[in-house]
């Protein structure tokens, strides 16, 4: 054993803690990759054939990773392991070929067998057969009508695009514009993919659907109908206006080289918007928006990809913490550094879109990527705060004050907290045609609501506090009936227990409570054979069903954390979950992990943030040994020793 800042930690903690602090920038940030699955990187390619500027090498870097991980079964799945996805197969597969492939190429003959097997691109996701038609490859009315003049609604109308989550609204309006001028895709290689279609695309039958099956998504069916018979009448002055209200939006929001949103698909429509609006590639917006798309390359000597965003600010609150966890003194010069590199990253003067419906509210929070002053976030900014906090409560007693207060102001009426804005709970609109992705919207969840009130408990809110009382309220209430939390965010139940339990545990929960003793049972009941815990990306289908997966450090930690903060440390199951962790092979500060374990929108999109495998292992065997020496870090309202919020 080693000592360090007064606390005994084994020698795997101490080498995998100098391994994290090796990691840190030169400005005291943390950065890793940030993996998706094939479908950003094969848009990447369509916009450098789109636009006719096409990179050669990064071309043919980007054209090897997808090929690297196509999988066994011909296709291309949205995660490690997991089933062939049409849509995401029929991108890769209209990439490689735009890169030069030969369709009649072993892997790529096995790709459009398994495509026409499944009905053929005609039936992919609205997303997809929106890049398919700006390429010419499906007409436009397969695509829901949308029309730009939204744009011009009330915000009391049905449909406004202040009624849907931030990342929808970034996507959408420059999509909006595309939609309305219709472009054609340069294609200067002139490829097509016909030979993905069962049939000719006029005897497909209607490509507009109904996506939930409802009798609203009928009535929406049929609205769609009736608009796009009358859109040929609409004034052209008004489509002008329309037009001007959706350029503005996004010039407000460019955000410089981070671009708009600081995500890839409201980046890409809009470089393609500012095209088709004829901008030349020596606008000054043009010029920034197509900077902020390469700066989300991540290349490799051999093979390369488009990262969907990045996660500097997740990256570093969560590594700053893991390393005080681990004895790092938080007095420290690289601990100061990235203290320092948070707090310039503060926004306080942008009232963002979270403004409109808490127009009083000042700014005070952080976004997850680099800049993105539009759209803070109240997970980010709960976990840089805990870690401000546990880093220096006065020095920083400003800063917590300002983020602390706007996390307050951003507590929805269910008493629960999303992730970028208040009150964003239309689910009828979830029944349109055009969200056949289910994920248009930013309602309260478990998770982030969890990370909110640990962040309230450990700035010493009581649990007599309203904000308190609701958020555990709202927990409870989320409660699925066999114990476990849904996560959102992580994958999936082991991440959202995770964050509940430790949340209920620093709001000063008795241990012994009903609701406690269920999800620790659930948590020991789902430990596998090797001591670890695993959940499979599948978790996510509509039933909402926990599936197993193999063991990963990162979820086994997340399992871990959570049965501690439910006193659980010196169980058993505490015991073989360290043992897991401490047999897992480490390269470096990462442990072994090749799954994913993050997600962007469940069903749809999932993640593989390459930093949970560094850091949230470290700190699950930091706590431990933390707890069975008896250090504890805080002491709640109540008087009693629950360690830091989270």
């Amino acid at each position: 054993m080693n000592t360090s800042n007064g606390h005994h930690f084994s020698e795997q903690v101490i080498d995998a803690r100098k391994a994290l602090k090796s990691l840190q920038q030169s400005d005291g940030h943390w950065i890793f990759e940030f993996e998706a699955d094939a479908t950003i990187s094969a848009e990447y390619i369509f916009l450098q054939h789109f636009l006719d500027d096409i990179d050669a090498e990064e071309e043919r870097k980007i054209a090897t990773y997808l090929r690297n991980i196509q999988a066994d079964h011909g296709g291309w799945p949205l995660f490690t392991g997991g089933h062939l996805d049409l849509s995401a197969t029929v991108k890769a597969y209209y990439a490689l070929k735009l890169a030069g492939d030969d369709p009649e190429a072993p892997h790529m003959r096995r790709a459009r067998e398994e495509i026409l097997a499944r009905g053929g691109a005609a039936r992919t996701n609205v997303f997809t057969r929106i890049s398919l038609a700006l390429f010419g490859q499906v007409p436009w009315t397969s695509i829901p009508i949308m029309p730009v003049e939204l744009m011009l609604l009330p915000k009391s109308s049905l449909f406004h695009y202040s009624k849907v989550s931030y990342w929808s609204r970034t996507v959408i309006v420059p999509l909006l514009i595309l939609m309305a001028l219709k472009p054609r895709a340069r294609n200067p290689r002139k490829i097509d993919i016909k030979e993905l279609f069962v049939a000719p695309l006029e005897k497909e039958g209607s490509f507009i659907s109904n996506p939930t099956g409802t009798l609203l998504g009928t009535a929406f069916v049929g609205l769609d109908k009736l608009v796009r018979l009358i859109e040929p009448s609409f004034p052209q002055s008004r489509r002008k206006k329309a037009t001007e209200a959706a350029v503005a939006f996004i010039t407000e929001r460019l955000n410089g080289e981070n671009g708009v949103g600081g995500i890839f698909p409201a980046m890409a429509n809009t470089v393609m918007a500012f095209d088709a609006l004829g901008y030349p590639g020596d606008h000054p917006h043009m010029i920034v928006a197509r900077r902020a798309v390469k700066r989300l390359l991540f290349m490799r000597e051999d093979h390369g990809y488009c990262q969907p965003c990045l996660s500097p600010t997740w990256d570093t609150a969560l590594a700053l913490y893991a390393l005080m966890e681990a004895g790092e003194p938080p007095d420290n010069q690289s601990l100061e550094r990235a203290c320092e590199w948070l707090l310039e990253r503060e926004i306080t003067d942008t009232p963002g879109d979270w403004s409109w419906k808490r127009p009083q509210l000042k700014p005070g929070g952080w976004a997850f990527q680099y800049r993105n002053d539009h759209y803070p976030d109240t997970d980010d900014t709960a976990m840089v705060i805990m870690a401000l906090h546990r880093a220096n409560p006065n020095r920083y007693q400003e800063v917590i004050e300002r983020g602390s207060n706007w996390v307050l102001g951003m507590q929805s009426k269910t008493g629960g907290w999303g992730a970028f804005d208040a009150e964003n709970g239309h689910h009828y609109l979830n029944n349109i045609p055009f969200a056949d992705h289910g994920a248009l919207l930013d309602p309260p969840t478990a998770d982030v609501t969890a990370r909110c009130l640990s962040m309230l408990a450990q700035l010493g809110y009581g649990s007599d506090h309203p904000a308190i009382r609701r958020g555990v309220d709202f927990l409870i209430q989320e409660q699925e009936e066999d114990g476990s939390w849904h996560g959102r965010w992580g994958v999936n139940y082991i991440y959202g227990t995770w964050s509940a339990l430790s949340a209920l545990n620093a709001v000063g929960d008795d241990h012994h409570a009903p609701h406690i003793r269920k999800a620790t049972k659930w948590l020991k009941d789902r430990q596998r054979a090797d001591g670890g815990w695993g959940e499979d990306c599948v978790s996510y289908k509509e039933e909402r069903h926990y599936e197993a997966s193999s063991s990963t450090p990162s979820q086994t930690a997340w399992a871990l954390l959570g049965l501690m903060a439910a006193g659980e440390v010196k169980s058993e199951a505490v015991r073989r979950g360290v043992s897991f962790l401490e047999s897992v092979p480490r390269e470096g500060a990462n442990w072994k992990e090749d799954l994913f374990t993050g997600v962007g929108f469940p069903r749809v999109f999932y993640i593989k943030y390459y930093g949970y495998s560094a850091y949230f292992p470290l700190w699950a065997l930091a706590r431990y040994h933390n707890l069975m020496n008896g250090h504890h870090a805080l002491t709640n309202g109540n008087g009693r020793r629950v360690g830091y919020g989270i």
